[in-house]
């Protein structure tokens, strides 16, 4: 009974974390902003086809968990519609954590895959401290991975694309161990 009401308080924070992006309408610029500032992720920004980002994603869990977040897509530098990440995991993992993630799609091709409903990374593997972090994913799409410094060094490091998609993460806070079976889920609704 205490798990499942710890659960249900870690449920109800990722859902406040996944609305709280639509308080601040200036949120995705900033969140932007923050990733521009990587020289590493800057070439995405000047060569990428398109882009998906996601302010403030909420992950949280006790042997169950999950991860929701919403955000903006954008091709060519045009907002062309909305989309929410949600995940749900089984397996040992404790604690919650608050990170942004931004999705560069390669080509046109790698686009319209995002854009043509629903879209899913098989697996992710994640370990976060406070500020520092590192993600890693594979799927069906490929897999990237990146690293994050914390909000004032800007580091980051990337495998680069993989089928047309390459991922970036910025750890916001929070605290999570994690060795998880699921995947994070795209679901995408044009403007």
């Amino acid at each position: 009974m205490k798990s499942f009401k710890i659960f249900l308080l870690t449920m109800c924070a990722l859902w406040i974390a996944g609305t709280g992006s639509q308080i601040f309408a200036d949120e995705y610029s900033q969140t932007i902003s923050v990733f521009k500032k990587s020289s590493v992720v800057q070439p995405f920004f000047q060569n990428a086809y398109g882009y998906a980002v996601f302010p403030t994603v909420g992950k949280g869990g006790i042997v169950v968990g999950g991860a929701f977040g919403k955000g903006k897509v954008y091709r060519q530098g045009t907002l062309t519609g909305h989309a929410t990440l949600s995940k749900v995991t089984v397996g040992f993992q404790l604690g919650g954590q608050a990170f942004s993630e931004i999705i560069f799609f390669q080509d046109k091709r790698a686009y319209d895959e995002f854009t043509s409903g629903i879209f899913e990374f098989d697996a992710s593997a994640s370990a976060v401290v406070i500020t520092a972090g590192a993600q890693a994913k594979a799927g069906s799409e490929g897999g990237t991975a990146s690293a994050s410094a914390g909000p004032d060094t800007g580091t980051q490091a990337s495998l680069g694309y993989r089928k047309g998609v390459a991922v970036f993460v910025h750890t916001k806070g929070g605290l999570m161990y994690e060795a998880t079976i699921g995947g994070q889920r795209f679901d995408f609704t044009p403007l």
